[in-house]
């Protein structure tokens, strides 16, 4: 019997940690690993034609499912390549395992063919990085690897030459145990006693969520009836948190919209759940903050606290919400709640005027058809950049559908390598890309990888021909816009040829038609939209010190556009109101 070469403990250790695929471009170094995949059943290699994508769509994998996902570049440009997806993945807090193979370890230092050293170029982006220069390293180093990416949420890099990776493993008298699975962690008494003193000493006490309250729905509705608080969150909390929410008054930030801004700042305490909310200039001064994170070195890093708790949203809550006084005045929720519906309203009509003759059509109304026709358990891979504003307006969430970005790197050209990750963990599900044409062309080569792998993912693509965002960035500093235009082909006519299924809508009446068709393809599909330039949008609230940096940009002019079914559900909730 031939034995164990590194390259097959290495996916060995890979499957029992519970990773499906292996992404990426194959090549040189990266070949012994690769053959070890073609002799398992364990573990798939999901060819894609750029190392970026490879690292995008693990990272979308992770998000979806909550486990483990790996992608791999060959040595020097072929790694180098990963690096910016794995950025995404890791202020994503994605857990990815990144192999970055490297040249044969003879000739590391000497400025060989291809050479970079990975164990150094990754550092910034990843919680563990180091380099296998023995055999007899590999299965130590894989496995604290793993265990970094896992227990940390974030990314891991091992760089392997291409030759270790290929000579036999030594004999492994015992299996190393592997961590797969994060635990929960639970705030100690004092901290969660000091956080009902403050509530049952506020009046009005609101509740802001991000990503953090992930399977935390239901304690964060008890809390909120039982405080008469409103809710509002952060785009990456949108998901979680606002559906089936008879509290929600919004999301705050620069894609911002309803009462959540009010709600923040007209109330007596401020808490903070599962979020890491980066634009400050929308956090109040004048208000006490508390903050609950599972992640220590985020409490008080963006806005000075007056409490910090460590621990996991749902756990945090379930040990508080027995302690605090139920509170019976429900003035200030009402407030909000009529606030947040009135806010609404005012600006629903503005893209439902004459819709279904605007040419080009509105980029709102494309979001507000798309959400109406999307599965309900359907996921959302959304570019950076105007189609964030559409997915944040217009997408409705339930508890089922998913909406993935790059939420805090902010990369361009994430929405269609996200889907292919996406799509690979669930054949059957439907995966919308909500991709802008800057975003799309940039990595347009993958489109062909949905075709070669036969992924049925839809690219809803919005085709203003500019670089929207970089454009309203420009008009806030004052500056004309320059260097944004984009002379695009026919993108459906590329789908075609490329051979998916592919139709362009360039008038209202048609759009609903062509997402219906595109959405019963077995296969993949693209409905190039040509949508106006000129739909922008504007934050709930401005101030001088938000046109600076980003999308403080947003800042502006974003969307005074609509916001689709949540004026409905904003309207809903004003029933539970009590008439005097």
């Amino acid at each position: 019997m031939a034995k164990q070469t590194v390259a097959e403990q290495f996916v060995d250790i890979l499957a029992r940690a519970g990773v499906k695929r292996l992404y990426g471009v194959v090549g040189d170094s990266l070949n012994p690993v690769v053959d070890a995949i073609r002799r398992t059943s364990a573990v798939d290699w999901v060819q894609v034609r750029h190392e970026e994508v490879a690292a995008f769509a693990a990272g979308a994998e992770a998000q979806i499912t909550g486990r483990l996902a790996a992608c791999a570049g060959s040595c020097g440009p072929g790694n180098l390549h990963l690096i910016n997806g794995l950025f995404d993945a890791h202020r994503s807090m994605a857990p990815v395992l990144a192999l970055a193979s490297h040249i044969p370890s003879s000739e590391i230092g000497t400025s060989f063919f291809q050479e970079t050293h990975p164990d150094q170029l990754f550092q910034e982006c990843s919680h563990y990085c180091e380099l296998i220069s023995n055999t007899r390293q590999m299965p130590r180093v894989l496995q604290t690897a793993i265990q970094h990416a896992v227990g940390r949420s974030g990314v891991s890099v091992v760089a392997l030459p291409g030759d270790i990776a290929g000579e036999p493993a030594p004999e492994r008298a015992e299996e190393h145990a592997l961590v797969t699975a994060r635990p929960s962690v639970r705030p100690g008494d004092a901290e969660i006693a000091q956080l009902a003193r403050m509530i049952d000493q506020a009046g009005k006490v609101t509740l802001f969520c991000g990503s953090g309250t992930a399977g935390a729905h239901a304690e964060v509705m008890a809390l909120a009836e039982k405080i008469k608080s409103p809710v509002g969150h952060a785009l990456r909390g949108k998901e979680w948190i606002q559906y089936d929410n008879p509290y929600d008054v919004g999301m705050s930030g620069l894609l911002g919209y309803g009462a959540a801004y009010e709600a923040t700042h007209e109330c007596d305490l401020l808490i903070l759940l599962g979020t890491d909310f980066p634009y400050n200039a929308f956090l109040p001064k004048d208000v006490p903050i508390v903050q609950v994170d599972v992640r220590a070195e985020h409490l008080g890093r963006r806005s000075t606290l007056d409490l910090a708790v460590w621990g996991d949203v749902r756990e945090t809550l379930r040990c508080l919400t027995p302690l605090v006084q139920e509170k019976k005045n429900r003035r200030f929720l009402d407030r909000m709640l009529k606030k947040h519906a009135d806010a609404l309203e005012g600006v629903v009509k503005a893209y439902t005027r004459k819709v279904d003759r605007h040419v080009p059509v509105h980029p709102e109304y494309v979001a507000s058809v798309l959400d109406e026709e999307a599965s309900d358990d359907a996921v959302f891979t959304v570019d950076t950049g105007m189609c964030n504003v559409w997915a944040a307006r217009y997408l409705t969430p339930n508890g089922r559908r998913r909406v993935i970005g790059s939420f805090t790197h902010g990369s361009m050209a994430n929405a269609l390598p996200q889907a292919i990750g996406a799509q690979l963990t669930d054949r059957r599900r439907q995966v919308v890309s909500m991709s802008g044409d800057g975003g799309f062309s940039m990595l347009m080569g993958d489109f062909l990888t949905l075709v070669q792998h036969n992924l049925p993912v839809k690219v809803v693509l919005f085709n203003n021909s500019s670089l929207g965002m970089v454009e309203l960035e420009m008009l806030v500093a004052g500056l004309p816009s320059y260097g944004t235009g984009n002379q695009n082909p026919d993108f459906a006519a590329i789908a075609r040829a490329a051979g998916a299924y592919g139709v362009r809508v360039e008038k209202p009446k048609h759009l609903r038609g062509a997402l219906r068709d595109a959405f019963k393809h077995n296969g993949p599909a693209l409905v190039d939209v040509v949508t106006d330039p000129n739909a922008l949008s504007i934050p709930p609230k401005i101030s001088a010190d938000m046109v600076t940096g980003f999308a403080l940009s947003a800042g502006k002019i974003v969307l005074d556009g609509g916001v689709g079914r949540m004026v409905q559900m904003a309207r809903s909730n004003l029933r539970n109101i009590p008439r005097f």
